[in-house]
């Protein structure tokens, strides 16, 4: 049996709708790998870098048997098949893949960190996560609580395809 792993899936360049599915599939088709649930999507505010578009995110649960490093070295290149581009720290971007939680691990390498740093800031991470999991809690706080607490929430809305 594999590792749990939650990921956050996000785009505003393109086909946002697109690029979520086929980064989604490409994943699914990893070794040793499967998806085992996925949020709605929903459409989001930009945070940090706001001169750009508006987002498409959501998360996915998968079980795999690669390890973290594995993982992102995979989903590194997923993004360079779909074209992605590092110009602006936050800008836009035809997909963004992150690893947010690889089961109870905690690692700390320059090119990874487990749980993702910025996790708990971000309702555009944690309200899809909740979709998932409704009754995650993390460092003793309920989703809800965590979520309460962040500045983005309000630009957070369900998409319609």
């Amino acid at each position: 049996m594999g590792s749990k792993v939650y990921i956050g899936l996000g785009s505003n360049l393109g086909d946002r709708y697109e690029n979520l599915i086929k980064a989604k599939e490409m994943i699914s088709k990893l070794n040793g790998t499967r998806i085992l649930k996925n949020s709605q999507i929903y459409e989001t505010d930009p945070v940090g870098y706001l001169e750009q578009d508006s987002f498409l995110n959501m998360v996915i649960l998968i079980e795999t048997e690669l390890s973290p490093v594995e993982l992102l070295d995979n989903i590194k290149k997923i993004e360079e098949l779909l074209k992605r581009k590092r110009t602006i720290h936050w800008g836009p971007r035809t997909i963004d893949i992150d690893i947010l939680l690889y089961d109870e691990l905690t690692l700390d390498l320059p090119d990874l960190k487990i749980p993702h740093p910025e996790m708990l800031k971000r309702a555009f991470v944690l309200i899809p996560l909740k979709d998932i999991e409704p009754n995650m809690v993390i460092n003793g706080n309920s989703l809800d609580k965590i979520i309460d607490k962040c500045n983005d929430k309000e630009g957070v809305r369900l998409y319609n395809i």
